[in-house]
């Protein structure tokens, strides 16, 4: 295919290219927003509202507070907490101080914690105290000495800070007993540092700024090193493609996004946190997006125009009862990542708010985004859209050449300025992952047609082989997703004598009369015999990563 052939079907005033060495460093761009947009509110929590110049105040404060431990510049921070202001107030200032921030699922086991601490080398932790046990059971051989200690009410005032502590404590007993001598509180933290000096250091492009550990579905989780230039490219190219619906945000309105992702995941922490940096824009963070009637009841306080989420959010939130209490007509784009966006679920969406799915696609290797569909296109189109300004895809066959034909598949390649420096101490897994010429592999297999869309057609290890035939489990799971009655789906392979492999479907019903007939008769009129499941199985629900991907290893093992 020819050089970039993909720029003709860009929409009109999206650029080929950004300027990735518009900042220096992500302090700039978080410095530059504090003093531009100081008075506007920079994160709304629990009613609690936070201005852009209170968390330059408390992560400045905060800064001085860790530059006073003793840490030196480079030195890793991770950071193990669910979507709260101190989450974002602790990023900006374990990179003002020149420290590296370690993303942590908070609902990590004590082994995966221990494994990811030990591997990052981190010296020091900000943890919410739910979590607090996990870390007493998993942090023996690491490198930590200093622990911060937040809760949830601690960005809350006194009084609501005080209730809301002691319920989450006392009433609904989410915090476990645990014993971390010398932990210090957040709030004792700041305080102590707004009495300390803080030295600002000279940070540069190349300089790491996240330790970003790949989700471990895929085996032993990788920390992908990002450098601040990765992720202010990243924060540059999703702000060109949004922008010819968000600048329909009429002029004097602060741009608004949901944050229901959670901001140690890559996604939230580039589109949500770091765009809504630049753009001076107001992020409403919901704490836990699993509680759908609580999302929607936040929702419906607020006038909002960006909801980055995954197909498991849009579909819930579509199907619940109270979907109607929230006005989603200041909507402007709806991005769809993380997991392959279902058909049925886009049409469902389109259909009740008016605001088409946008399907994109990243990694944590890459920032995260690579590919997105155009933002004012207004049908869904199966695809995960173009590549982003400044990124170029290849798709690379099993001899490692490019393939040259349109809709031929070859494993996803990128080459742009948000693509990672390595991962961290590995450098066999970092030589395997790139090409000589620059690419990184992404071990997904896709297809490009003419116009430059790529379509996943999925990870080399999810595709299943009957009979010597390939299917994809993504394909047969669109389909199915629009079987009636069908709530959710996922599809793996098992063994089998006769064909080597067999496809096993697994559906949580919408509907409790649907029977394993109709979804057999459902799958004949839509499917060719060979990609038709051999096993079907009705389960409640789905096992799913904290963000909402379908754990297809699971069902396997199951």
């Amino acid at each position: 295919m020819s050089e970039r052939s993909w720029l003709a079907a860009y929409p009109e005033g999206v650029p080929a290219d950004i300027d990735a060495s518009h900042y220096p460093s992500l302090v700039t761009l978080m410095e530059e927003a504090f003093a531009k947009h100081a008075g506007k509110v920079a994160y709304s929590f629990m009613g609690k509202e936070l201005t852009f110049a209170q968390v330059d105040a408390q992560s400045r404060a905060f800064a001085a507070y860790l530059q006073s431990l003793g840490l030196e510049k480079g030195d890793r921070v991770a950071l193990m907490m669910p979507n709260m202001p101190q989450y974002p107030v602790a990023v900006a200032a374990v990179l003002r101080a020149g420290f590296v921030v370690v993303n942590v699922n908070p609902l990590y086991t004590a082994r995966e914690l221990e494994h990811q601490l030990k591997d990052s080398g981190a010296k020091a932790i900000v943890i919410i105290e739910n979590f607090a046990k996990t870390l007493q059971d998993g942090m023996h051989g690491s490198a930590i000495k200093h622990i911060v200690l937040c809760a949830m009410g601690d960005e809350l005032g006194l009084v609501k800070g005080a209730l809301v502590n002691y319920v989450v404590r006392s009433v609904k007993k989410m915090v476990p007993a645990f014993s971390l001598p010398g932990a210090v509180r957040f709030n004792t933290a700041l305080s102590q540092g707004r009495g300390a000096a803080f030295v600002a250091p000279s940070i540069q492009p190349g300089d790491m700024a996240l330790l970003q550990y790949t989700g471990g579905t895929t085996g032993v989780a990788k920390g992908a090193m990002l450098l601040h230039s990765n992720i202010i490219a990243n924060v540059l190219q999703s702000e060109a493609w949004n922008d010819p619906v968000m600048k329909q945000v009429p002029a004097g309105e602060q741009p608004t996004s949901i944050c229901a992702l959670p901001l140690y995941h890559i996604f939230a922490f580039t589109v949500n946190m770091m765009l809504s940096m630049r753009t001076g824009g107001k992020t409403v963070l919901i704490p836990n997006p699993r509680d759908l009637k609580a999302t929607l009841k936040e929702l419906s306080k607020h006038r909002f125009h960006s909801l980055p989420a995954v197909n498991t959010l849009f579909n819930g939130l579509a199907n619940h009862p109270d979907f109607g209490t929230v006005d989603w007509s200041h909507l402007k784009v709806s991005v769809g990542g993380g997991m392959a966006v279902q058909s049925a679920v886009a049409e469902l969406w389109l259909k009740k708010t008016g605001c088409p799915i946008c399907e994109g696609y990243g990694l944590s290797e890459t920032s995260p985004s690579v590919t997105c569909n155009p933002v004012n296109a207004k049908a869904f189109s199966g695809t995960i859209g173009l590549p982003l300004p400044s990124t170029y895809v290849k798709l690379f066959g099993g001899d490692g050449q490019e393939v040259s034909e349109p809709g031929q598949p070859g494993e996803i390649g990128v080459r742009g300025p948000q693509v990672m420096a390595g991962y961290w101490q590995r450098p066999d897994e970092t030589a395997k992952s790139m090409t000589a010429d620059g690419y990184f592999l992404t071990g997904d297999i896709g297809t490009m047609d003419a116009r430059g869309y790529v379509k996943i057609v999925d990870r080399k290890k999810d595709m299943v082989i009957v009979s010597g035939f390939n299917v994809y489990p993504n394909e047969v799971e669109d389909v199915v997703s629009n079987c009636p009655g069908v709530l959710e789906c996922a599809v793996v392979g098992v063994p089998d004598e006769k064909s080597g492999e067999a496809i096993k479907l697994v559906i949580v019903k919408k509907d409790e009369s649907l029977t394993e007939q109709a979804v057999r008769d459902f799958c004949q009129a839509n499917l060719t015999g060979y990609k038709r499941p051999r096993h079907i199985v009705f389960r409640s629900e789905l096992p799913k990563t904290p963000v909402g991907k379908i754990l297809r290893r699971e069902l396997r093992d199951a």
